[in-house]
C-alpha cells in the first residue's frame, strides 16, 4: 500500500463531476489498483475514489487515475507532497467474527428457515473480492438473498451489507440479489438505513437458534 499526504486538489470527471478545492488529504494507493482520497474526518469513508480495475498516471504534479472499464477519470492536482511511503501488508486474513457472531451465523445456516418458509442455503463465508457474506441463500420464489449477521446490528454493518450487493448483482448468475440484515439487536438508525436501502432486518434469538426453551414460557 502506497501513503501519500498532500497538499491537492481533486477533480472527478465522468458520468458527474465533482470538485475538491486544494487542501491537505491522504491518498491511499493499494495493491488491488484502487485510489481512494481521504480527509481527517468521515471516519473510513473516502471524499472521492476510484474501484479497480484502474490506472494511475503521474505526469509531474498531475495525476490522472483512469478506469479500465468506463473511463471516468479522477484527476489530482499536486501542490505540495509532505509524505510518500510505501508498504508491504501481505494477504490479510479478513475479520474474525467473535464466538456469539460465528455461532449464529453456523445456527441460521443450520435452521434457514427462521428467515422465511422455503428458504435454502446456497454457502457460508461467500468470498467476494471485498470479503466473504456471512450466508448466501435463496428465497422461496430461487431469488439470491444475502445475509449479514452481527450480535449487534448497527449502521456500519448495513453499509457492510451494501457494498457486498453492489458487487454481487453486478454477476449476472446471482442477479438480482436482495440482502438481510440479521442481528441479536438492531439500532433504530441502522433499522432506517436498511429500510432506505432495501434490506430486510430480521432480528435473531440465540436461545431460540440453539432449541433452548425460555425461563419464563409465556401465552403470547
Amino acid at each position: 500500500m502506497r501513503l501519500v499526504i498532500a497538499r491537492c486538489s481533486v477533480d472527478y470527471i465522468g458520468r458527474l463531476t465533482a470538485h475538491l478545492p486544494m487542501a491537505p488529504r491522504l491518498v491511499l494507493i493499494k495493491a488491488d489498483g484502487s485510489v481512494s482520497i481521504h480527509a481527517d474526518d468521515r471516519a473510513y469513508k473516502p471524499l472521492n475514489w476510484m474501484n479497480p480495475p484502474c490506472k494511475l498516471k503521474e505526469d509531474g504534479d498531475t495525476w490522472t487515475v483512469t478506469h479500465g472499464k468506463t473511463g471516468e477519470k479522477l484527476v489530482l492536482t499536486m501542490e505540495e507532497i509532505l509524505h510518500d511511503s510505501t508498504h508491504e501488508l501481505g494477504v490479510d486474513p479478513g475479520l474474525i467474527k467473535d464466538g456469539v457472531e460465528a455461532h449464529l451465523q453456523e445456527l441460521l445456516a443450520e435452521h434457514i428457515t427462521t428467515l422465511g418458509e422455503g428458504f435454502t442455503l446456497i454457502r457460508r463465508e461467500y468470498m467476494t473480492a471485498i470479503g466473504p457474506v456471512d450466508i448466501l441463500c435463496r428465497d422461496a420464489k430461487s431469488a439470491t438473498v444475502a445475509v449479514e449477521i452481527k450480535r449487534r446490528g448497527e449502521i456500519d454493518g448495513v453499509e457492510q451489507l451494501t457494498r457486498y450487493l453492489e458487487l454481487l448483482n453486478r454477476d449476472p448468475m446471482l442477479a438480482p440479489v436482495r440482502g438481510i440484515f440479521a442481528a441479536q439487536e438492531i439500532k433504530p438508525q441502522a433499522r432506517v438505513l436498511a429500510a432506505d436501502r432495501g434490506i430486510e432486518c430480521v432480528v435473531l434469538d440465540y436461545d431460540a437458534l440453539r432449541g433452548i426453551e425460555p425461563e419464563n414460557p409465556t401465552l403470547f
